[in-house]
């Protein structure tokens, strides 16, 4: 034990030092800009440093990486907050809740929030990834096909309540992302499906073009056609509210355990994490009415649960060799780019990394932290553009984000048509948060019931007799009962008539 924790006072000595601290505050800082950008994805900051950094010491080098992935995350709640259009998929459930405070003149305390929310989820994910990684690397690997299916279904019908009041409107559009994430070549025997003839749609609907049309593209149509929307002003401190902070404590360490949970389960990514952890904030909240228009308890629940995924992720990823996200998956090949190999025998050729990795993603959390504080300001300076001037600079963000990450001219396309469509669902009250929920979930979805079926050769019978398997049926079938409004009532007058008995 002693021996350990004198491991660990090494790493975190070696790390705190003052060249690795520059290099951990500039790789948080690119992160935090690269964040900002709506489109640009952890993936690609993570890939585009990875070439810049291969030439440094492997320590300092992945230390820069660690520090970029938890500044991307981070930076994609400002533009999440400030314009209503996410900077990573990851914070496409911070938007309603984080840019309805802004509008109230409050974007200092949810930016705040924000901070605090994530500082706490890195900080919760980070004991998890010192203290926890066998048991639940061991927990994760107990999943199977069959498992991934209903966990995939199971978040698809929690969108159902996500935003708005209406679950049939969102479970429409959770299913419609779901028959979206279908298109393509299928995962088992590249097949195409659904292409129409068309090349372009073999490699399917990518998630970045999908989640910039439907936040950014649709968000500047429908500024554009209500040209007279409020701009955002600086009323209060950006400072967090010692007190939030503390009221919302059950929250925060709630959707850190969603979190680093989702991020243990292979190709769950971060944006799962912040989803469930909103759905499970809902669902425990005394603040329901709230949810989606500047709730802070929503908002904390959605930066604890995405930023906590990223430890979660890098469980399996070290332990297994089994990266979570695209995200690791990148981080993962820079490793071992490095000559470090992740898997089984990390322990034994170098069993010093994890605490080393322990270490970085502390300093990263102390990063966010300082530029959370201190950039804040700078960064609300965009909103004080006219919108005029603004919506064409936001466009031509959203079409280098759409382009960026595979260099397809097809999913400019892509964006611009889910963009519109997404504007005329919104202005019917259709949300895209389900939507985006249902396409990235949809891959896994579909290859765990074809897996499943190879596996129990076309037989549907083991996807309702495993014990986890039964339980997440359990929990979709309830969840889909409890939202009908007849059932809710017999509940509510069963509730009502045995509190009258009590007092009579």
């Amino acid at each position: 034990m002693f021996s350990g924790l004198s491991n660990l006072g090494h790493a975190y000595y070696a790390v705190f030092s003052f060249p690795s601290i520059v290099y951990g505050l500039a790789g948080a800082l690119c992160g935090v800009f690269v964040g900002c950008l709506p489109g640009l994805s952890a993936t690609l900051c993570i890939a585009l440093l990875t070439t810049l950094t291969v030439r440094m010491p492997a320590n300092d080098a992945i230390l820069v990486l660690v520090c970029s992935y938890v500044g991307t995350l981070y930076g994609g709640s400002r533009s999440a907050i400030l314009l209503n259009i996410p900077g990573t998929a990851a914070n496409a459930a911070s938007c309603a809740d984080g840019h309805a405070l802004a509008l109230r003149g409050e974007a200092g305390r949810a930016i705040g929030i924000a901070t605090s929310g994530a500082f706490s989820g890195v900080l919760f994910g980070v004991i998890c990834l010192a203290l926890l990684t066998p048991v639940l690397a061991r927990v994760a690997l107990s999943f199977g096909s069959y498992e991934f299916f209903w966990l995939a279904l199971f978040g698809v019908t929690m969108s159902g309540r996500l935003v708005g009041n209406d679950p049939i409107k969102g479970w429409l559009m959770g299913m419609l992302g779901l028959l979206v994430a279908q298109i393509g070549q299928d995962g088992l025997y590249a097949h195409d499906r659904f292409t129409f003839g068309l090349d372009e749609l073999s490699g399917g609907i990518a998630i970045i073009p999908a989640l910039v049309g439907a936040f950014g593209f649709s968000e500047i149509l429908t500024t554009l056609a209500n040209p007279t929307g409020r701009m955002v002003e600086l009323k209060d401190s950006v400072l967090p509210r010692f007190r939030e902070v503390i009221q919302y404590w059950q929250t925060s360490l709630r959707s850190g355990a969603l979190g680093v949970l989702t991020g243990l389960l292979p190709g769950v990514g971060e944006d799962a994490g912040a989803w469930m952890s909103y759905a499970a904030a809902r669902m425990f909240s005394k603040e329901k009415d709230q949810f989606g228009h500047g709730s802070i308890d929503a908002l904390m629940a959605a930066e604890t649960g995405d930023m906590s995924s990223i430890p979660g992720h890098m469980i399996p990823m070290l332990s297994l060799g089994v990266p979570g996200s695209a995200p690791s998956a990148v981080l993962m090949a820079a490793i071992i780019i490095h000559g470090i190999q992740p898997g089984p025998m990390l322990m034994i050729d170098h069993p010093e990394f994890i605490l080393d990795v322990v270490a970085m993603t502390s300093l990263a959390m102390c990063s966010i932290l300082v530029f959370g504080l201190f950039l804040v300001r700078p960064l609300l300076q965009v909103l004080r553009v006219p919108r005029a001037v603004l919506m064409p600079i936001i466009f031509l963000l959203c079409n280098i984000g759409a382009f960026a990450t595979a260099s397809r001219l097809f999913d400019i396309y892509a964006m611009a048509v889910i963009g519109v469509i997404a504007f005329f669902l919104r202005r019917r009250g259709y949300q895209m948060a389900p939507f985006v929920l249902g396409l990235v979930l949809g891959p896994l979805l579909d290859k765990s019931l074809r897996r499943g079926l190879v596996l129990s050769d076309g037989s549907l019978l083991p996807f309702f007799t495993r014990p986890i398997s039964i339980a997440l049926a359990t929990a979709i079938l309830l969840t889909i009962v409890l939202q009908m409004a007849s059932v809710r009532a017999a509940l509510a007058q069963m509730f009502l008539r045995g509190r009258a008995r009590e007092q009579g």
